[in-house]
């Protein structure tokens, strides 16, 4: 039996199979997963109804099992920062590099992404709650 808090078995897997410098992005709802994410990726499903699951109760969970080296979030074209983004900060802490790519880059990046292993989908309802994580080292 598992003592960590993460027991699903696709996440595990992928996880345990990824390696310093793979990443994991973590959608919220609107994010358009079947056609914005690299071909044959592993996806996980866990938008059971709308804002369950949340992109940070995930992040949450990633954030104990996996070492994080770095993220990127979507940002808006204008406007504030979205509120979203101090809870990841809070979250993952002060060392932990956090970029930032306009939303169609971002598509861009994930699409062409060779790094990227596993992707989650959450019923999130806030805007730009995406993260891609970088894994680093133990």
């Amino acid at each position: 039996m598992l003592k960590t808090k993460l027991i699903h078995p696709r996440i595990l897997q992928a996880l345990a199979a990824a390696g310093h410098g793979a990443q994991v992005l973590i959608t919220d709802g609107n994010y358009p997963a079947s056609t914005q994410v690299k071909q044959g990726v592993e996806t996980v499903y866990l938008n059971l109804t709308p804002g369950l699951v949340k992109v940070t109760d995930i992040l949450d969970v990633l954030n104990e099992t996996i070492s994080i080296e770095s993220v990127t979030v979507m940002e808006p074209g204008e406007g504030e920062e979205p509120e979203i983004f101090l809870e990841f900060k809070e979250c993952l802490g002060s060392e932990v590099g956090f970029n930032k790519e306009k939303r169609f880059d971002f598509y861009d990046h994930c699409v062409e992404n060779d790094d990227l292993c596993l992707v989650i989908v959450s019923g999130e309802q806030r805007v730009y709650a995406n993260i891609l994580l970088t894994i680093g080292v133990v």
